[in-house]
């Protein structure tokens, strides 16, 4: 059974933004009514904007695992970097078409080239992080039936390997196209090697090109609120854009919305004030060592609509890179990416619900046979408190939480019961089939 929020009861159900209409590039699956869906005029999954490097990437060890998570944050997350195009209009391809001016120039096998860091740049400046990581960032352009769009990508392999948002490349899963536009003006085709909706991440591969520049992979676990981040990335499709900001919070479990199973994408985010619009959602948020430490993906909004008139209010959400390269590496071999899960439906607790704030954890709803949390002795109605030395202060905290653990990782689970805190260490399920 995967993790999952469970409907709740009480107060006054959210409202989802009907999906815009065909060739808006907004992301395709349409929440249920209820909790499930996020409600407008807050946290955006960024649509999209019309069509129009460093070490190499290699695998690192377990994330460790960071303090008390921050508050949960249901949000109607606006895809945050697919701008969207089609019949967009004027707020979409029309207005881009305008600033783009010709096409780009080059050919699919002409290999982007790197640029040099001017040595004189002083060390840690945004001039130095910009010249540094502009080579390792693309811009994505998807066409299908449904409309075009634009969002960023990453470039993790000389060779063409570039890490994206899922919602970026959706469209394409269906006949679609990508192409790939690099740093040098160049463009080249691309294949989706593998996506991952339950973590917004997605895979590429661009054909015929060689020498790219991969971006230097980071640690999200080193960052502190406070630091200084650069976000990269082509918002509103204008390529090549730099923003600057800190990171205003961590672990911020976002919750996106669910898919047609029932599965929530909720990941513990990154927040920062950099400027993060549509189109840069699946661009680089980067230290200032020009590492990267997260994919941007959503925004905060307090557009009542769906997406299309979002932009930045300084509230922006990265994928922490910690948490997604264990899926990346997956995504990349053609694997199915696999999640750790305790195997529960869980929500809010009823006190919660009616607005009591002081009032924290995820009440367990349903439980599993055979699962994790059925050998643990977990029951229906128990009020999930902490797991190791995290705070889960609602569903998306749990669900956030347990989604940055590996399957098989060993964890050490605090409940409520009747007023009575129990413990239990275990062994974290796997959503693999």
């Amino acid at each position: 059974m995967t993790d999952i929020p469970s409907p709740q009861p009480s107060g006054t159900p959210p409202q989802w933004t009907p999906p815009a209409p065909a060739g808006t590039d907004q992301p395709s699956a349409q929440p249920p009514a209820g909790p499930y869906a996020p409600p407008p005029s807050q946290t955006a999954v960024m649509p999209s904007m019309p069509g129009s490097p460093s070490t190499p990437w290699a695998p690192g060890p377990p994330a460790k695992k960071r303090g008390a998570r921050r508050a949960g944050l249901v949000a109607a997350v606006l895809a945050g970097a697919l701008v969207a195009g089609g019949t967009a209009g004027v707020g979409g391809a029309a207005i881009y078409d305008a600033l783009a001016g010709d096409g780009i120039g080059g050919g699919a096998n002409t290999p982007a080239t790197s640029q040099v860091v001017d040595a004189k740049l002083p060390e840690g400046s945004i001039e130095k992080v910009s010249a540094k990581v502009l080579p390792s960032v693309v811009k994505i352009e998807v066409a299908s039936q449904q409309g075009s769009g634009s969002g960023s990508g990453v470039v993790i392999s000389s060779d063409g390997t570039i890490l994206t948002n899922h919602h970026v490349v959706e469209q394409a899963a269906n006949g679609g196209t990508v192409t790939v536009d690099f740093n040098d003006g160049t463009s080249a085709s691309a294949e989706v090697l593998g996506t991952d909706p339950l973590t917004d991440t997605a895979v590429i591969k661009a054909s015929g090109v060689s020498g790219l520049t991969p971006i230097t992979m980071g640690k999200s676990e080193n960052l502190s609120v406070g630091q200084s981040v650069v976000a990269i990335g082509s918002p509103f499709g204008l390529d090549q854009t730099v923003t600057t900001g800190i990171v205003s919070a961590l672990d911020r479990p976002v919750n996106v919305g669910v898919d047609q199973s029932g599965a929530a994408t909720v990941y513990p985010a990154v927040q920062t004030d950099a400027a993060i619009n549509p189109g840069n959602s699946g661009g680089a948020l980067v230290d200032l060592n020009g590492n990267l430490v997260g994919i941007n993906a959503s925004i905060r909004s307090t557009s009542g609509g769906g997406g299309q008139d979002a932009g930045s209010i300084g509230i922006g959400f990265a994928i922490p890179i910690d948490e997604i390269r264990p899926i990346v590496e997956q995504l990349e071999k053609g694997e199915q990416a696999t999640h750790a899960q305790f195997g529960i439906s869980v929500s809010d607790p009823p006190a919660a619900q009616s607005g009591q704030t002081s009032v924290t954890g995820a009440q367990v709803q349903e439980v599993g046979a055979g699962s994790t949390a059925e050998k643990a002795g977990l029951e229906k109605g128990d009020v999930i408190t902490k797991v190791d030395d995290h705070t889960i202060t609602g569903s998306d905290s749990l669900v956030a939480t347990v989604r940055s653990y590996r399957p098989a990782d060993e964890v050490e689970v605090t409940w409520s019961r009747n007023g009575k805190e129990q413990t239990a260490k275990v062994t974290l399920d796997s959503d693999a089939k």
